[in-house]
C-alpha cells in the first residue's frame, strides 16, 4: 500500500485540456509561455540598451527552433531507453515530454549568435542582454514537467511533496504516493535567480558577455543539487547522474571564465566594428566594469 502525506501537492491526472474537437498538450503550451516570456524580457533589455525589436524577434524564431531541435536531439541521444516505440516516431514528440536543456541552450545560442553576428550586432552584449529571459524560460517550461508528473524527486513525507499517480511513478517506488517536487524548486530558484541577475545588472557594470557566464554558473550549481533529488531513469558515472557531471563540468567553465574575463583579463570587451550602418541600430551601450554603477566616474 502506497504511503500518503496528510498534505502534498496535487498533479494533475492528465496532460491535456480537451476544448471541443481540440486538444491542448499542456506541456507544449508551457514551453510556447515560457519561449513567449523569454523573448518579452530580452526584448525590453535590449531595447533599453539601445538595441530593437526587430533582432529579438530574428534571433528568437531561428533560436528557438534550434534550441528545440537541439534539446529533442540531446534527450534522444542520452535517454535513447525512453523513446517511445515506433522509435522513428517517438524521437520527434517533443508533446510527451523529453528536452535536454543542454542541447537546447547550446544550439539555441549558437544560432542565435550566429543570427546576431549576421546583422552586424554585438554578439557577447546580446547574451547579456538574453541571460535573464533564458533562465526565466527554464522555470516556466518546468511547470510542464508537472502537468505530467515527471522528473520528480526521491520520496517524501514533506507538506509539499508531490502526489503522483501509480501509473506514472518510477519503477521500484511503486509503493510511495508523494515525492519530491523538483519542477516547483527548480521553478522558485529560476525566478529567483531571474531576480538576482536584474539586480546585479542595474547595480555594477560587467564585461560582455560575464553576465552570461553567470547565468550559467547560477543554474549548473541548482542543477547539481537538482539531479541528487531525481530518481527518473539516467545514466550514472562515478555514483552520479550524468546531468550532474555536466553541471560539474559546465559550472566550473563558466565560472572560471568570468572571473578571467571580468577580473583579470586587461581592457574592454571589444572595439566596436565599424563601417555597417545596422550596427548603429542594433547594438545597446552595455556595461564594461563589476563595480558599483552609482560610483563610475564620467570618463574625460
Amino acid at each position: 500500500m502506497a504511503r500518503v502525506s496528510l498534505a502534498f501537492i496535487p498533479s494533475p491526472h492528465s496532460g491535456t485540456i480537451d476544448l471541443g474537437p481540440l486538444t491542448i498538450h499542456m506541456y507544449g503550451l508551457m514551453l510556447l509561455l515560457a519561449i513567449a516570456a523569454c523573448i518579452w524580457l530580452t526584448g525590453v533589455r535590449w531595447v533599453r540598451r539601445g538595441g530593437d525589436w526587430d533582432l529579438v524577434l530574428k534571433v528568437a524564431v531561428w533560436g528557438v527552433a534550434a534550441g528545440i531541435v537541439g534539446a529533442r536531439a540531446y534527450h534522444d541521444i542520452t535517454s535513447w531507453g525512453e523513446v517511445s516505440s515506433p522509435k522513428w516516431k517517438g524521437v520527434f514528440a517533443v508533446w510527451e515530454g523529453g528536452l535536454g536543456v543542454w542541447g537546447g541552450i547550446l544550439l539555441g545560442c549558437l544560432v542565435g549568435a550566429y543570427i546576431v553576428h549576421r546583422e552586424g550586432a554585438s554578439v557577447f552584449k546580446f547574451m547579456d542582454a538574453v541571460a535573464p529571459g533564458l533562465l526565466l524560460a527554464q522555470g516556466i517550461g518546468r511547470i510542464g514537467n508537472w502537468w505530467n508528473q515527471e522528473l520528480y524527486g526521491k520520496p517524501t513525507d514533506l507538506p509539499w511533496g508531490l502526489k503522483i499517480d501509480f501509473e506514472h511513478r518510477v519503477a521500484g517506488y511503486e509503493n510511495f504516493a508523494t515525492f519530491h517536487p523538483t519542477f516547483l524548486y527548480e521553478l522558485i530558484y529560476d525566478l529567483a535567480g531571474v531576480g538576482i541577475l536584474l539586480l546585479l545588472d542595474r547595480r555594477f557594470r560587467f564585461k560582455p558577455p560575464a553576465l552570461f557566464a553567470l547565468y550559467v554558473s547560477y543554474y549548473t550549481a541548482g542543477r547539481f543539487f537538482e539531479e541528487l533529488l531525481r530518481i527518473d531513469p539516467a545514466h550514472h558515472y562515478a555514483g552520479l547522474r550524468l546531468n550532474a557531471w555536466v553541471s560539474i563540468v559546465v559550472f566550473v567553465l563558466s565560472t572560471a571564465f568570468f572571473i578571467w574575463w571580468q577580473f583579470i583579463r586587461g581592457g574592454e570587451a571589444g572595439p566596436r566594428r565599424s563601417g555597417r550602418r545596422r550596427e548603429k541600430r542594433h547594438e545597446p551601450e552595455g556595461p564594461t566594469m563589476a563595480i558599483p554603477k552609482g560610483r563610475v566616474r564620467p570618463s574625460r
